[in-house]
């Protein structure tokens, strides 16, 4: 592996001043702000869900007027007041269903903007952002959160706005009918209102741990399922098995607390609101008795008063459905709020036309945020001039990968300087650097798609021809000529249908179709034969004649023709010069070699990168 395998970074990006509260309801902003980017469906959506809330509270009205007009002329006109109700049936249909046309479409449309918001500011953070965030866990943060999201826009807000209104409306009508007995139902309010306020501070802390807990089973089963072939082949099934279990059970622990206390607060609320409704219709029944109130308004109030109750009771689960939400919208705010370490300045510096493809490292002083006391380059100046091949050679932890991370400005050093034609990289813009260069890691990245986008990657425009002709050169036309639909085959996950060679010689074809005036060869050909290496090496050497090249390699024969060996160690230079006088000077590089060639190539014993 290559000696720089990056520590995870505590600090490496700088978020936002002031980052969101975490599980409060007004976490909830960040998504009405992104709501109200659609005023027309949210114009469209209220009208129909105040028109759904006045239509239910007509029902008890229409079975009012049956009882006190129809009844009291002896039934015989009373289907006027039938056919009545009938419509108002019909139109609560309809706006019901618009309803839940409007928000359900507001809900998706406001989870698609936030994930497109957040894969857009991921993909500005630096490699070091996520090292201190696993990827596994802001995958389940843009599935599991945003779906509890999609479900608070399209679901609950509309639930409880209904609730709201068919509650505040039935209290207006309940008290024009009934003043007396409407002025106890709002005394019973502030008796309910109570409980949500003390038992839902409760639920807030314990709705983000919630949510935090499920995304660490998702992280779990990304990071188990992407290993399943290590973890059988050290037979640790069973382990991962009890940890996985381990981590379920947290997460149903968590969720048993938040159900406790949302059960809780549900009962509390039921019971008063029911409690209060019940005296009501106690002293309602006494005043038809004693004639102070006709049954059709007795009947009217109790009807009402069980609706606006409902919607009042409904309200406690609402309230527990917000705090999840508002925990799911501080998670990924967390995500849209971050600031990316490594950025473009206001006023970028132009890089030369033509590149010229010269790299410079001056006096560079570098450690990684976690390792901070140990530095992976001290002093480091290295002048690569334009069309020179230099190999850099060391044992592992020299500190070769790291200059790969500096150049590509992954990373800016602590002191000293990093240019690339002239230009300090702090100044110009880091797509602009990264363009002019084209990296074959030593792990081989391929993505779930087609031959042909994993080979034009680097350049999305290339023709057919130009990708085969880089094949090609990498030895990689005729495997990918027999696969089943050739350049349109897929490739699996993490090119999974290719073996370690294959995958290696398309890395390296992509590399060479990038066609950039600086190559970065981590170990390119680590994972080949010796027959394709031999193949791909007499590619590289001709690839490389016209281009500036850092070759971090680990077999010392496949670097005698570079114009310069650089032998590092503990994060310095400690000789150079070509292979024949590093082999006279008798140095690390000597002892090196020593262990490789007379040893025999058989064993290939190797120097790690």
């Amino acid at each position: 592996m290559s000696d720089e395998s990056q520590p995870a970074t505590a600090n490496s990006e700088t978020r936002a001043s002031e980052e969101p509260p975490k599980g409060k309801i007004g976490n909830l902003r960040m998504i009405w702000d992104r709501a109200i980017g659609y005023p027309k469906q949210i114009t469209f959506a209220v009208i129909a869900l105040f028109v759904a809330s006045m239509s239910t509270l007509a029902i008890p009205w229409g079975f009012k007027n049956i009882i006190d007009e129809g009844f009291a002329a002896n039934g015989t006109d009373i289907a006027p007041y039938f056919q009545q109700l009938l419509m108002v049936v019909a139109v609560l249909a309809v706006a019901t269903a618009c309803r839940f046309y409007f928000f359900s479409w507001l809900g998706e449309r406001v989870v698609a903007d936030i994930r497109l918001a957040v894969q857009r500011n991921l993909l500005r953070m630096a490699p070091s952002f996520f090292e201190e965030n696993r990827p596994s866990e802001i995958a389940s943060r843009m599935t599991a959160d945003t779906a509890v999201i999609e479900q608070i826009l399209g679901t609950t807000v509309s639930v409880a706005t209904r609730n709201v209104v068919t509650g505040v409306g039935g209290i207006i009508i309940l008290f024009i009918l009934a003043p007396k007995l409407t002025a106890g139902l709002l005394i019973a309010i502030p008796v309910i209102v109570l409980p949500i306020v003390y038992i839902g501070r409760k639920l807030t802390n314990v709705s983000r741990s919630s949510q935090d807990r499920v995304a660490d089973v998702g992280a779990m089963v990304a990071e188990t399922l992407g290993a399943m072939k290590i973890v059988q082949a050290f037979g640790q099934e069973d382990r991962e098995h009890r940890r996985f279990q381990g981590s379920v059970e947290s997460t149903f622990d968590t969720a048993k607390r938040r159900i406790r206390l949302r059960a809780t607060l549900t009962a509390i609320i039921i019971g008063l609101v029911f409690t209060g409704i019940t005296m009501l219709m106690w002293r309602g029944a006494i005043g038809v008795a004693e004639g102070t109130i006709s049954g059709g308004t007795i009947a009217f109030f109790v009807l009402t008063g069980g609706l606006v109750a409902g919607a009042f009771g409904a309200l406690t689960e609402v309230y527990g459905d917000l705090l999840r939400g508002a925990g799911a919208a501080g998670r990924l705010a967390e995500l849209l709020a971050a600031e990316p370490g490594i950025a473009a300045p206001k006023s970028p510096i132009a890089l030369p036309v033509p590149p010229r493809g010269q790299i410079s490292f001056d006096n560079v002083t570098f450690a990684y945020p976690t390792r901070t006391e140990t530095a992976a380059l001290k002093s480091f100046s290295l002048k690569v001039l334009p069309g020179e091949t230099v190999a850099v050679v060391g044992p592992s932890g020299a500190g070769k990968s790291t200059l790969f991370q500096l150049a590509q400005r992954f990373y800016d050093p602590q002191s000293g300087s990093v240019r690339i034609d002239g230009v300090a990289l702090p100044s110009a813009d880091p797509a602009d650097i990264r363009e002019r260069m084209a990296l074959v890691p030593q792990d081989t990245v391929l993505f779930a798609a087609t031959a042909r986008d994993n080979l034009r990657y680097g350049q999305w425009d290339a023709t057919d021809e130009e990708i085969w002709e880089a094949a090609r050169a990498a030895n990689a036309e005729q495997f990918l000529r027999e696969l089943p639909d050739g350049l349109d085959s897929y490739m699996g996950e993490s090119g999974t249908r290719l073996s370690g060679g294959q995958r290696q010689r398309v890395s390296i074809a992509r590399a060479l179709l990038r066609n950039t005036p600086i190559l970065l060869l981590d170990e390119a050909t680590s994972a080949l034969d010796a027959e394709s290496e031999k193949l791909v090496q007499d590619a590289l050497d001709k690839l490389m004649a016209n281009r500036t090249t850092i070759v971090i390699a680990h077999r010392l024969a496949t670097i005698r023709s570079a114009n310069r060996i650089i032998v590092m160690d503990e994060g310095k230079i400690v000789e150079q010069g070509d292979h024949d006088s590093l082999i006279a000077r008798n140095g690390l590089y000597a002892r090196l070699a020593e262990l490789q060639f007379n040893n025999g190539e058989r064993s290939q014993p190797k120097i790690s990168a």
